[in-house]
């Protein structure tokens, strides 16, 4: 049997396990949730808040506090330094450093044996599995895997233990079997210098016979255009016939989507999205037509969710399970771990499009949104926006940010978008008009203010020079890896601090 074949087989194997939780979610949660509590009866957080008395889900709500990063940082601080056993039974020595894209302070996620072999190295197995389900021809395994990752360095506190964003984690801590196909080398792919990365992983694997590319978005581009370049080719059809396959995350993929048309111009190319945070890998697109993904419920994880309608207010939030969860809702996501988070409000806000099995999409950020005016507008009306208005105009964004403009005096107030444009409109002001279309048709929140111009004026808009919003992230100490630029902030802070960069510049 071709090595290829037999890797396919292997994988598939896995898809009975995946549809057990499809068909059973709530009985496989009740498990999880078993499972995790009695670890956690090991600990010391376990031991401050009577595990040991816990035998419902109900009372591990009354138990068990709702949790921040700011709630969790001094439990971090002590694992940092070497203590044990605090959040977790087993050792904790790695910390995923997230994108903490509204804070100028990362965030560290203690990364332990379990979370990662049972979260994140099996979510990459289930990408692995799930795509050779719906691709039973698919020869994956039969050439290079180019993986866009980040970088890690040894812990200053402990000399057993490093930190860095999680992609760099799981590379360090790869099995055999993903190894032997990952390109560029190790060394490459954990270069701290974002400049001298790109162009060593574009001349490297540009030699290479590549199969499946995994990466965030932006990232890819900005190697895939540089490959490009080098080699003088008009696509990556042309220095990779046998590519097949990106697995993409991090980031929305619908802004990119017509910009790789353009790069791998092939019919057959497959795009596969998924959720994996520093926190747990969450979700797998499971099916070739539609981009909503699987909720992955046997990774040590057990779920609950905050209604969006009730966020405000930490101590008087009703937090619902699984089986009370309403389609179409907003919610924000908290999570017990393996990993030895308890009760951890991720950040990210989702929407269930189907209850069997479960599936959903990532609407945005408890943080990230604009609601100066009533307007509520959410990252996926952003995104969805942009990408429509980037159709319309034949142009293509490479990165945006929009904050609002308050009212002032007998100025109406509105939004203010920064946009990085791979390929310029050729009118900047008629996509600014399809935009302000598209969000009206969308939510009608916005339409209703912005009827008439009676509470919010057309939004305005400017087009950066290449390279200031990787400019901005440097100068906080977060270009590259899982950084990202904030799509929406309720106030002015990162907008005044970009546009104040490019007028020192």
């Amino acid at each position: 049997m071709p090595f290829n074949a037999l890797f396919g087989w292997i994988m598939k194997k896995r898809i009975h396990q995946i549809d057990l939780f499809r068909k059973y979610p709530i009985e496989v949660q009740n498990e999880i949730f078993e499972k995790l509590v009695y670890n956690g009866k090991f600990t010391e957080y376990g031991k401050k808040y009577r595990f040991n008395h816990i035998e419902t889900i109900s009372q591990f709500q009354e138990q068990v506090p709702l949790q921040k990063y700011d709630d969790l940082k001094p439990w971090l601080d002590r694992l940092m330094k070497g203590e044990q056993a605090l959040l977790w039974p087993t050792e904790t020595k790695w910390f995923a450093k997230s994108s903490g894209t509204t804070s100028d302070r990362s965030k560290l996620i203690p990364i332990t044996r379990d979370s990662l072999e049972d979260c994140h190295q099996k979510g990459g197995k289930d990408l692995l599995a799930l795509y050779y389900e719906n691709h039973p021809s698919g020869k994956l395994y039969s050439y290079k895997h180019m993986v866009i990752g980040g970088s890690a360095e040894t812990n200053p506190l402990r000399e057993d233990s490093y930190t860095g964003d999680l992609s760099a984690i799981i590379m360090r801590n790869l099995p055999w079997w993903a190894e032997i196909k990952r390109t560029p080398s190790r060394e490459i792919a954990l270069m701290d210098d974002w400049e001298k990365k790109i162009e060593m992983m574009a001349r490297t694997t540009m030699e290479e016979d590549v199969g499946l590319i995994v990466g965030v978005p932006s990232w890819t581009m900005v190697i895939a255009n540089r490959v490009l370049e080098i080699t003088g080719k008009s696509n990556l059809k042309e220095v990779w016939p046998n590519l097949e396959c990106f697995m993409h995350g991090g980031v929305s993929f619908e802004p990119y989507r017509e910009e790789f048309k353009k790069l791998i111009p092939d019919p057959n190319m497959n795009y596969v999205e998924s959720y994996n945070a520093s926190e747990g890998f969450f979700g797998i697109q499971d099916q070739q037509n539609n981009s909503d993904l699987l909720l992955m419920l046997d990774y040590g994880i057990f779920y609950e969710f905050i209604p969006m309608d009730r966020y405000e207010g930490v101590e008087s939030k009703k937090v619902v399970t699984l089986a009370d969860v309403k389609l179409g809702k907003q919610y924000a996501i908290v999570i017990s771990t393996n990993g030895g988070l308890w009760r951890y409000i991720v950040g990210d806000t989702v929407a269930f499009t189907e209850k069997n099995p479960y599936r959903y999409r990532v609407t945005g950020r408890t943080k990230s949104f604009i609601n100066a005016f009533g307007e509520e507008i959410i990252v996926e009306n952003a995104e969805v926006a942009v990408s429509y208005a980037s159709l319309k105009t034949n142009s293509q964004v490479r990165d945006f940010t929009a904050c609002p403009v308050f009212m002032k005096n007998s100025n109406k107030g509105g939004h203010q978008w920064l946009f990085e444009f791979t390929k310029q409109p050729e009118n900047f002001t008629v996509f600014m008009q399809y935009l302000d279309e598209k969000l009206r048709d969308i939510n009608s929140d916005y339409d209703a203010k912005r009827t008439k111009d009676m509470a919010m004026a057309l939004p305005i808009g400017e087009i950066l020079p290449k390279g200031t919003f990787d400019g901005w992230l440097k100068s906080k100490g977060k270009l590259g890896g899982q950084n990202k630029i904030p799509r929406l902030s309720n106030n002015r802070e990162i907008l005044e601090q970009i546009l104040q960069g490019v007028l020192v510049k």
